[in-house]
């Protein structure tokens, strides 16, 4: 095990460039499972997470290889791709649930073991299964795999979605592909990573209309689709963090290709407390000077207001000259970071789905743990606003979702180093 050792009262300076999207690479790479040959994906980071998806994609059958140094990824689909996961590395890995559509399109069966990922709530696979059943799946729970069978092949269908979840959109949409018929899925996610999603599927030769809206239509193919040569698009939750770094620490970080206009709800929110956003082409640039203004915030699904942004906001919160609400809507889990929080002096409240952050002057440097990939990151950006010395503990967390996060802020004048952490009491 690992931890972050961070020198508090930096104030962080200068440009970073951010990789593709954790939260669309990984579904690119169990998307490659739909066409037999070779898809090289680029802009890949250099996260745990990337790994272990290799790692997945290698026991059906694949041969991946990852250069991190590159941001590249190779992904060699051999003609027959094997339906069982294995569960050591499914329980690593939220996104392995991913592979589930494209292995039912492509094999007519999947079992994949039920994931496992950040410590955020419950996350449920209600829709996943609706979703498949309503186009002619069978699926079923046992011994902790989902068994999902379509001997006969899946057939379109028209799925509503109680709430407008990535992933359920992400599995239909994948698995619609390959089925016979349309597809139309309503009440979808519209996050930039299912556009991203749905553009390499079309390069692909799939037949997508409406990715990004609540509404989204897939005709069925004949067929595989054809390997292809794909860049990810930038990671908007890592950009994001970079602007509330800046914010947090009162520096200047110029995000050198993060996509201001899939961050206009964030933004909005720092420029409310006072920071200044510049929209370069590409990338932006965020400049504080003062103690930063409360903000309140509620998230939302897209184009809300990111839960995967809600720590970085309320340490932002922690600093500033007031108090303010922050209501979580997606995840219940979240909130346990403001517990670690509090150890550095923050005065937090919480109460259900809310969250009253009342500012102090500085944070005080202590030992906390992360509990998930955004809770590391944003205490480690809380012990750069610290007096003293911040030990962030269960650092493996941070590694899954950002590369060489430690680097990075070493480049923008901090002083932080991960070293080996003996620790007996860590986050699952």
């Amino acid at each position: 095990m690992e931890r972050f050792r961070i020198a508090g009262e930096a104030r962080l300076d200068g440009a970073v460039e951010v990789a593709g999207a954790k939260n669309s690479v990984l579904k690119l790479m169990a998307a490659a499972l739909l066409a037999e040959g070779t898809t090289t994906l680029r802009q890949v980071p250099g996260i745990l997470d990337v790994t272990f998806m290799a790692q997945l994609l290698d026991t059906l059958g694949c041969s991946v290889k990852v250069d991190p140094d590159g941001q590249l990824a190779t992904i060699a689909v051999p003609a027959t791709v094997k339906h069982q996961c294995d569960y050591d590395l499914v329980r690593k890995l939220r996104a392995s649930i991913s592979v589930l559509g494209p292995l039912l399109a492509r094999c007519g069966q999947a079992e994949v073991a039920l994931p496992g990922g950040d410590n955020i709530g419950s996350r449920g696979l209600n829709m996943h299964v609706a979703g498949l059943e309503s186009m002619g799946a069978k699926v079923h729970i046992e011994h902790g795999f989902v068994i999902a069978e379509a001997p006969q092949g899946l057939h379109g269908a028209e799925v509503w979605l109680d709430f407008p979840s990535v992933g359920a959109t992400e599995t239909i949409m994948m698995a619609a592909v390959l089925a016979k018929g349309t597809t139309i899925i309503e009440n979808a996610a519209r996050e930039p990573e299912i556009q991203d999603i749905a553009k390499m599927l079309v390069e692909m030769g799939a037949q997508i209309d409406g990715a990004g809206s609540p509404r989204i239509e897939i005709t069925g193919v004949d067929g595989l689709l054809n390997p292809v040569d794909h860049t990810v698009v930038p990671d908007r939750i890592v950009s994001g963090s970079w602007a509330f770094a800046a914010a947090i620490t009162k520096g200047d970080i110029t995000i050198a290709n993060g996509h201001a206009e899939h961050l206009e709800l964030p933004l909005d929110k720092l420029h409310r407390a006072g920071a200044e956003i510049t929209v370069l082409n590409p990338g932006f640039r965020v400049r504080m000077h003062d103690r930063p203004k409360p903000v309140d915030v509620v998230t939302l699904p897209y184009p809300g207001f990111a839960t995967d942004l809600q720590a970085f906001v309320i340490a932002l919160n922690a600093l500033s000259d007031g108090a303010a609400m922050v209501t979580e809507n997606l995840f219940e889990g979240r909130f346990t970071f403001a517990q670690e929080l509090t150890r550095l002096g923050a005065q937090i409240q919480t109460d259900g789905h809310h969250a009253v952050v009342r500012g102090v002057p500085r944070l005080s440097g202590a030992p906390v743990v992360a509990s998930d990939i955004r809770a590391g990151a944003a205490l480690v950006l809380a012990g750069l606003a610290a007096e003293g010395e911040t030990l962030v503990s269960a650092a493996h967390h941070v590694h899954r979702g950002y590369t060489d996060f430690a680097g990075n802020l070493r480049r923008l004048g901090a002083d932080v180093v991960v070293e080996p952490d003996d620790a007996e009491l860590y986050w699952n």
